[in-house]
Formats: structure tokens, sequence, C-alpha cells
């Protein structure tokens, strides 16, 4: 089956030259915008919302980027072909890809270069098959892409496997009703016991890995069981004290900022995390980033340089 390419560029709306920064911008903007829990049509939004999320799998690691520009549109042409073994989709004998995914969050496309699954089938062909010894089927594993509200609910995913037929047999598609449980964790997997690939001689099949993938949130990250975000000040919200609302995984919910709140301060707010294994959830923490005004105008700025001329505070001296 052709592999249909993907501009993650166009996908985000940025140059190929565009820096990192640029990226990340246009990734949150886009996400902010798509995100299923606001956009106006839920199934759209959330194609959308994967559809960003893996351009900025790619685009958003240096290694990956890179080995996506070595790559290019015109992989297919002029001898350029998939990554070396290793890099995402197994190869049978022949070269063809043994089994696709759908259903995973991530395209064709990503599964062949950059998912990094590994397993594959035991092919008849192999020499403990020829020997007449029992030869187990080899594991599978895929990624999963889900999301951080998935993580928090648990939810049911339909993943489809296609297996292309060995010497000649017809290829098989199995669909599975696969079960996301709470308080899955980046990294952790889901397994299917037996659904790898086919035993020889008598052998069991190997299993079925589906490994877990956070979907990029635009304005939390999780670190362990807590979920982390900034909160943007103005210099006189900072100084004055301020109600301001801050995004969780049950919607915004607004702090009281204390009058000379500083930099770098953490605001948490209790169980408002992942699902911790014993029933309890973590928290959620809100670090303060004081916000300057790019540019200023002539009013503002006169009252500036008036509580400058007023103000003993000195921040290289603070006593």
């Amino acid at each position: 089956m052709a592999v249909k390419f993907q501009d993650y560029y166009e996908t985000l709306g940025v140059a190929r030259t565009a820096p990192a920064e640029e990226i990340k911008l246009a990734f949150r903007k886009l996400a902010r915008l798509h995100h299923p829990d606001v956009a106006k049509n839920k199934i759209a939004g959330e194609a959308k919302f994967k559809e960003i999320n893996e351009a900025y799998e790619v685009l958003g690691d240096p290694e990956k980027r890179k080995r996506y520009d070595e790559l290019g549109p015109d992989w297919q042409e002029g001898g350029r072909g998939p990554f070396p073994r290793g890099g995402g989709r197994t190869q049978a004998p022949g070269g063809e890809p043994d089994f696709e995914f759908s259903g995973t969050g991530f395209s064709d496309f990503f599964e062949s270069f950059f998912s990094g699954r590994q397993g594959g089938f035991a092919s008849a062909r192999n020499h403990g098959a020829e020997d007449g010894f029992p030869q187990p089927g080899r594991d599978i594993e895929a990624d999963l892409l889900v999301t951080l509200e998935e993580a928090l609910h648990g939810s049911q995913r339909k993943v489809t496997l296609r297996r292309p037929g060995l010497d000649g047999a017809v290829e098989r598609t199995n669909t599975y009703q696969v079960r996301i449980p709470p308080g899955m964790r980046e990294d952790q997997r889901i397994r299917l016991a037996g659904q790898g690939g086919p035993g020889h001689g008598g052998a069991p099949a190997g299993d079925l890995y589906l490994r877990v993938r956070f979907a990029r949130h635009p304005d939390l990250r999780v670190q362990g069981d807590d979920i982390h975000c900034d909160l943007a000040l103005a210099p006189w919200e900072a100084v004055l004290g301020v109600k301001a609302k801050i995004p969780t995984l049950a919607g915004a919910t607004t702090l009281r900022i204390s009058p000379g709140t500083t930099a770098g301060t953490q605001l948490r707010v209790r169980g408002q995390g992942l699902p911790r294994e014993d029933g309890t959830r973590g928290d959620l923490y809100a670090t303060v980033r004081i916000e300057v005004p790019p540019a200023v105008s002539a009013e503002e700025r006169a009252l500036w340089e008036k509580l400058a001329a007023s103000s003993t505070f000195n921040p290289r001296n603070p006593s």
C-alpha cells in the first residue's frame, strides 16, 4: 500500500525555515482552536487536533525534524526509500510493510518513519520453521495517541490491524475495541495477548502492544501525576494582585493572585492532576511568568516614567 507524504509544515502553516519557537507558537494556536473540548464540530476538531499533534511531534523534535527534512516529499523517487529498520514500520522479506494500523491517532506516514514501532511476523521461510521446530510468533508494537482527557477519564478506542498474507495466504484485517483505563501514563503499554505475529509448528502467537503517547496539550504539561501550566501576569497584576483564570482538564478555574507575587512562584490547585494508583489525583501547578508590554503609548510611557521617578524600589538592591 502506498504511503502518502504528509507536509507537516503546511499542517502548522509555517515555512520550512521557521525557527523552533515559531513552530511551537503555531502549534499552540492551532491546538487551542481545534481541541475537541472547544471545537464546534467535535469529530472534525478531533481529527484536526490529531493532525496538528502529529506535525508537532515531528517538527517540535530537533532530531525528528532533521530526519523529516532529509526525507523530503520525493522520498519515493530517485532511490530514496524508507528509513532503515528500527526507525518505524517493520519490513517483510520482500520489502513491503508487513502490517498496518488505523485508529491509533497517527497517519501511515508517521507510523512508517517516526513511530519507532517494533516487532513483526515470523515468516514461514524462517530457519526454525524450515527445520520443523516450533517458532513463537513475534510481538507487534505500535504507538497510540492518547489525549490528557482520555488519560484522566479513560476511553474506548477502535484499532484496526491489517495483516498481509504469508506465502500467498489471503490478508486478514482485525479490529479491536481497546480500553484505555484512567490513569494511563506516557510509554505504558496496553497488551492484547495472542494478537501478534502467528506462531509456527504449534507454537503460540505473539502479543500486540499499544504504547501510549500523550497528545501535546496547548497549555498543559505532564510531570508524573501532576499537571503544570504557565500563568502570565502583567507587572501591575503581580504588584497589586488579581483574579486570573488558568486551564485545567475540567475547564478553566480562577486563582486569586496575592499582591507582590514574583516570577517563578508556583501556585497549587489540589486534585486537578492525573489519577494515581490509590484512587486520588495529582495536583495542578501554575508557574507565574511576568510579561512586559512589547510597546506602550505615549500616555502609558508617561505613567511608567512617573512611577519610576516616585518609586523607591530597586530590584538590584532590594534592601
